[in-house]
């Protein structure tokens, strides 16, 4: 034995005899075993499982004829690299179009983007103030959270002795829109959709024009305005599953962020409805009838 690996061997040796080293290995033990019994005994999911809409229904099945607004063109899909970069094939980019132009204004067009994801999520990459400054704008103003108006008659709050106590004061419940494949028909809000907020920002493209961009996200049957936010809500360890739905709007016509905010609005009063039946009843989740339910019926 080398004088170098005696040294080592005695080193060790000394370690393993210190009342010190055992004390450490002792609390580390109890922790685990600590951290354990607290995964047990409060039913922590730490591994989070993908969860899919009724049917699987895709973001594509959105309206493209909406009350007051029209889509334009075809939907833009991307390639399979760029579909691989974005990290989902569930997802919708359209131009909307209002049907009816203020005197004298240029017509009013907002890019819708929808985009859903599910299973272990991470971090959120794929969102305007990232995106477009990779791209090569210039991010000239960040981060105002503006109010979504939306028709407030539209969503009520459901109370009665059928909500699950955990979603007390928080389910909604709407009707489905007459541009809807289903019109009449009812859908939840586990979150109060007359208190969205848009997070916006303003950017300016090489040639000096200005956009503005904002969005939100539902995830696990709430809803942030902040990318940061997602991982709070989508990874509640009391939950099995984990999803988000990113809900984006894009628009070179409006002169504002809270402009923005009032053509976003305009536009869910139809269609938020609509993206609802794109994710999962989480109110159903809750109750532990979804998925079960759906797999026993065989979709």
């Amino acid at each position: 034995m080398t004088h170098a690996s005696s040294n080592r061997t005695a080193g060790l040796l000394s370690l393993l005899k210190s009342p010190a080293t055992w004390v450490a290995v002792g609390v580390l033990a109890t922790a685990a075993l600590g951290f354990g019994a607290a995964v047990s005994r409060y039913r922590l999911m730490l591994n989070k499982e993908a969860i899919y809409p009724p049917a699987n229904r895709q973001l594509i099945a959105l309206p493209r004829e909406l009350g007051e607004w029209t889509a334009l063109g075809q939907d833009r899909r991307e390639s399979p690299e760029i579909e691989a970069e974005l990290g989902t094939t569930n997802y919708v980019s359209r131009l909307y179009k209002r049907r009816e132009s203020e005197s004298g204004n240029a017509p009013m067009i907002v890019d819708f983007h929808a985009a859903y994801y599910t299973g272990m999520i991470d971090t959120v990459p794929h969102v305007s103030d990232r995106c477009f400054v990779g791209a090569g704008m210039s991010l000239v103003s960040a981060g105002a959270d503006v109010p979504i108006p939306i028709d407030s008659t539209r969503w009520r709050l459901v109370d009665d002795e059928q909500v699950p106590e955990v979603l007390a004061g928080t389910l909604y419940r709407a009707r489905l829109p007459n541009s809807s494949d289903q019109p009449g028909g009812k859908v939840y809000a586990t979150f109060n959709p007359n208190e969205l907020k848009l997070r916006t920002f303003k950017f300016r493209d090489t040639q000096g024009r200005e956009l503005y961009s904002g969005y939100f996200f539902i995830a696990n049957g709430g809803v942030v305005s902040r990318a940061e936010g997602v991982r709070l809500l989508a990874f509640d360890l009391r939950s099995k599953y984990a999803y988000y739905c990113k809900v984006q709007f894009t628009s070179t016509s409006v002169k504002s962020e809270a402009e923005l905010g009032e053509k976003a609005g305009s536009l869910l009063d139809e269609l938020l409805p609509e993206i609802m039946r794109c994710v999962p009843p989480w109110q159903d989740v809750e109750r532990g009838t979804f998925p079960e339910l759906a797999k026993v019926a065989g979709k």
